[in-house]
C-alpha cells in the first residue's frame, strides 16, 4: 500500500517560469567546420595581437561584437566530431551515447521523436528551418523531412553530399545540388546564388515575413550554413552595403536573381583584406613575404562572409524592435577540417583553427569536439559574460523549453542552461559526453603534443568528469584505460594525469558504461560489456521511494526540473491511489537488484507515457509513441544494486496504467517490485 495521504497534496506546481513573461524568440544558427580557433573572441585576436608575421589571422568582428553583447561559453561542445551525428543530437537533445545517429552515418533519418522543432512548436513558436539538414532517410518523399519534424517551413539543402556545393545551380565542382523550398525543388531559379548569401537572405525574408503576419507569435529558426566546409567557394561580389531591414542582403524572389547578389561572376571575390595579405611563409625576415596561398584567402573569406551574415541578422532584429526579445545562439557542428575540394590541399594549421586545442574534425580531442558558443540576449543575458560550464549541444533543447514556459522531455539528457545565461536559479551540471569510430589517424601537426601527432583513433570516447577530461582512442574493450586531462589547464591535452589518478580511472570506466545504450547500426567492443552495480546503504527492499507531480504537460516531462506535490514509499507501481479528477506525473525512484551477472528484461507498458532509466542508462522510452502497448528493452549487469527512475505521465480523464516488469536468470518475468528485486537506500 501506499503510504501517504491525498489530502496532504500540495497545490499544483507547474514547469520552472521563464526568465520574463514573454518567451524570447530564438534563432539558432550552426556553421559547417567552423573551428573553435576561427573566432576572434576565442583566437584570432590573439593571434591579431601577437603580430607573429608567420602566423597569419583572420577577423570576425560582427562575431567579435555579438559576443560582447552577451554571453560567451568558451566550453561548448558539438555532439560529435562529424556533422550528422552532430545535428542529430542537437535536434533531439540526445549525447551520442543514445542519438540514433552515431559515427559517419550520413543521411540517416532523424528520429519521430520530440526534438527542438516539435517543442518549440507545442509551446505556439513558429518554427522554421533554412540551410543544411542532412536527416531526411533515404528516398523521396523523404520521412525525415524537416516538414515530418516540427517545422512549419524548409528551405534549403535536404541531403548531406549537396551542402558540399556552395553554388546549388552551377556546382562547379559536384554538379546541380537541389534546393528545397517546402517540398518544391527551386534550384533552377537560383542563378549565381552563393549559399551563404542565399540562406542568409532567406533567413531575414522569413523572420520579416512571420513578424509581419503574426507580431505576437514568438518564432524559432534553426539557420544551418553549409559553410566554411571544403568546397572553399567564394561569393561573387562584396557584402551588400547596411544591414538589417534596407541593407545587407535581401531576398528578392526573382527566377534568375533571387537575391541581390546573384550577379557578376561566381566563385570570385575575396575580401580585399585577405586579398591583400602577406605572411612569412619560410620565418625568413630577410626573405620577402609571401601573399597568402589562394586557398586560404578563400577560407578567410567564407568565414567572413558568415561573420557579415550574423551582424545582417542581428541588425534586421533590432530594425524590426525584437533584437531585445531574440535569443540568438552561433556555435558549429564539430571542429575544422583538412578537407578542400580544390586542386591546391587545404590545412587548418595556416589559422590555427583549432586555436589553443589540439585535434581537428573526426577527433574526440578537444579540437574536434570543443566548438565554443556565443549567446546574445538582451532581454535575459548582461553584456560580457562568460562562463566555463561545460556544456553541449544536447542542452539547448531544455534549456529552450524553460524559456518557452514547458519542461523539457525526460527523454533528453540536457541540462538548461538558463541559470548559468541569465544568472538567475541553481545551474544543474551538464553531461559531457561522446563516442566516435574513425580509422584515420589523428593528422601529424606540430601544434599538436607529440604523443597525439599521428597516432591512430579507432573507436574514441570523450567524458568530462568534474574539471579533468576522460578520453579513449582505439579502444579494445571495456577495459581499456583512458588518458585523464586536467583540461581547464592543459587545453591542448599534452599531459596524460592518469597514473596518479587511479580511482578516477576506475570511476570513469564504471561511468562509460552507465550513460549509453548500445545502437546496432554503430556497434561498439564495450557494448556486451555489463553494467557495473553500485554499494548502497540502508537498504529497503520490496519498495521504491515516489514523488507526485501535479500539472498537465503535453508530453512526459523532466520532474527534475518541478517540484513534487507529494512524496513516500510504495510497494506498488499502481498508480490508482493518484487523483483521478487531475493531470498528474509519478515519479519513482529506487534500484533493480540484479540477483547475478547476465542479461535482463524490462518490460513497460503505459497508456498515458512513461519512461524507464537504470543509471543515466535511457532503456526504455513510451512517451512519443505510446499507444497503450508494451515497449522492451535488454541489458547486461552485474549483480547487485542498479540505480532506478521510472517516470510517467497520467492526464486527467484516463484511468490510469503503469506496469514495470522483468525477466532473467533466477528470475520469471514479473514486476520488479513484487518479485522482491527493487530496493529503496541510497549509495
Amino acid at each position: 500500500m501506499v503510504r501517504f495521504l491525498l489530502a496532504s497534496m500540495l497545490a499544483v506546481l507547474a514547469a520552472t517560469p521563464p526568465v520574463d513573461a514573454k518567451s524570447p524568440n530564438i534563432i539558432f544558427i550552426l556553421t559547417d567546420d567552423l573551428g573553435y580557433g576561427d573566432l576572434g573572441v576565442f583566437w584570432q585576436n590573439q593571434r591579431r595581437d601577437a603580430a607573429n608575421p608567420a602566423k597569419p589571422w583572420h577577423q570576425t568582428p560582427q562575431l567579435d561584437r555579438m559576443a560582447a553583447e552577451g554571453m560567451v561559453l568558451p566550453y561548448h561542445y558539438c555532439s560529435a566530431p562529424v556533422c550528422a551525428p552532430s545535428r542529430a543530437s542537437l535536434l533531439t537533445g540526445m549525447h551520442q551515447g543514445h542519438a540514433n545517429v552515431r559515427d559517419s552515418q550520413f543521411d540517416k533519418i532523424l528520429e519521430q521523436n520530440h526534438n527542438l522543432a516539435s517543442v518549440l512548436k507545442s509551446a505556439g513558436y513558429a518554427t522554421g528551418c533554412i540551410g543544411k539538414w542532412g536527416l531526411a532517410g533515404a528516398g523521396e518523399p523523404w520521412p525525415g523531412h524537416p516538414l515530418k519534424r516540427g517545422f512549419d517551413d524548409f528551405f534549403g539543402y535536404l541531403l548531406h553530399v549537396n551542402g558540399h556545393e556552395h553554388y546549388p545551380k552551377e556546382g562547379p565542382i559536384r554538379g546541380r545540388q537541389p534546393v528545397i523550398d517546402g517540398k518544391t525543388d527551386l534550384t533552377d531559379q537560383l542563378d549565381k546564388c552563393y549559399t551563404t548569401d542565399l540562406f542568409t537572405a532567406r533567413a531575414k525574408h522569413w523572420i520579416g515575413s512571420r513578424h509581419e503576419q503574426a507580431p505576437d507569435q514568438p518564432f524559432f529558426l534553426y539557420l544551418a550554413y553549409d559553410t566554411p566546409h571544403a568546397a572553399l567557394q567564394l561569393p561573387t561580389g562584396p557584402y551588400p552595403a547596411g544591414g538589417g531591414l534596407k541593407g545587407g542582403l535581401q531576398w528578392l524572389g526573382e527566377p534568375g536573381r533571387m537575391i541581390n547578389t546573384a550577379q557578376g561572376e561566381i566563385d570570385s571575390w575575396i575580401h580585399p583584406e585577405y586579398a591583400a595579405a602577406t605572411w612569412d611563409h619560410d620565418e625568413d625576415p630577410a626573405t620577402p613575404a609571401q601573399p597568402w596561398p589562394d586557398v586560404y584567402q578563400r577560407y578567410a573569406t567564407s568565414v567572413r562572409r558568415i561573420d557579415d551574415s550574423v551582424g545582417d541578422l542581428i541588425q534586421l532584429l533590432d530594425d524590426l524592435g525584437i533584437g531585445r526579445d531574440t535569443l540568438v545562439v552561433f556555435t558549429s557542428d564539430n571542429g575544422p577540417s583538412a578537407e578542400s575540394y580544390l586542386k591546391e590541399p587545404y590545412s587548418p594549421e595556416f589559422f590555427a583553427s583549432y586555436g589553443p586545442l589540439s585535434g581537428i574534425k573526426r577527433d574526440c580531442l578537444e579540437g574536434g569536439l570543443r566548438v565554443g558558443a556565443l549567446v546574445r540576449w538582451p532581454a535575459g543575458i548582461r553584456e560580457g559574460q562568460r562562463s566555463d560550464l561545460p556544456c553541449g549541444h544536447w542542452d539547448w533543447l531544455p534549456t529552450f523549453a524553460q524559456l518557452a514556459g514547458l519542461p523539457a522531455p525526460a527523454r533528453s539528457d540536457g541540462r538548461s542552461l538558463v541559470p548559468t545565461l541569465t544568472g538567475r536559479g541553481t545551474q544543474r551540471e551538464p553531461l559531457v559526453y561522446s563516442e566516435f569510430f574513425m580509422p584515420r589517424n589523428t593528422p601529424d601537426y606540430e601544434d599538436f603534443p607529440p604523443r597525439l601527432r599521428n597516432r591512430p583513433r579507432g573507436q574514441m570516447q570523450m567524458l568530462r568528469s568534474g574539471g579533468f577530461t576522460g578520453l579513449r582512442s582505439n579502444i579494445t574493450s571495456a577495459d581499456s584505460d583512458f588518458e585523464i586531462i586536467d583540461t581547464t589547464q592543459d587545453p591542448r591535452q599534452a599531459h596524460d594525469v592518469a597514473p596518479e589518478n587511479p580511482a578516477l580511472q576506475q570511476q570513469l570506466k564504471e561511468q562509460a558504461l552507465r550513460l549509453r545504450r548500445p545502437l546496432a547500426d554503430a556497434p561498439r567492443p564495450y557494448d556486451d560489456a555489463p553494467v557495473p552495480a553500485v554499494v548502497v546503504a540502508n537498504a529497503r527492499p520490496g519498495v521504491l521511494d515516489f514523488s507526485i507531480y501535479q500539472g498537465e504537460w503535453p508530453w512526459l516531462p523532466d520532474f527534475a526540473e518541478i517540484k513534487p506535490a507529494a512524496t513516500g514509499s510504495a510497494d506498488s507501481l499502481d498508480p490508482e491511489h493518484a487523483a483521478r479528477a487531475s493531470s498528474h506525473g509519478l515519479r519513482f525512484n529506487g534500484y533493480f537488484v540484479a540477483p547475478v551477472d547476465a542479461e535482463y528484461t524490462f518490460h513497460l507498458r503505459s497508456n498515458g507515457g512513461a519512461l524507464l532509466r537504470l543509471h543515466r542508462i535511457l532503456l526504455l522510452d513510451n512517451d512519443f509513441h505510446r499507444d497503450g502497448g508494451t515497449v522492451s528493452a535488454s541489458i547486461r549487469l552485474r549483480a547487485g544494486y542498479h540505480p532506478l527512475t521510472l517516470d510517467s505521465r497520467h492526464p486527467q480523464g484516463t484511468a490510469p496504467s503503469l506496469q514495470l516488469e522483468c525477466s532473467g536468470p533466477e528470475l520469471p518475468l514479473q514486476s520488479i517490485l513484487t518479485s522482491g528485486r527493487c530496493a529503496a537506500g541510497s549509495h
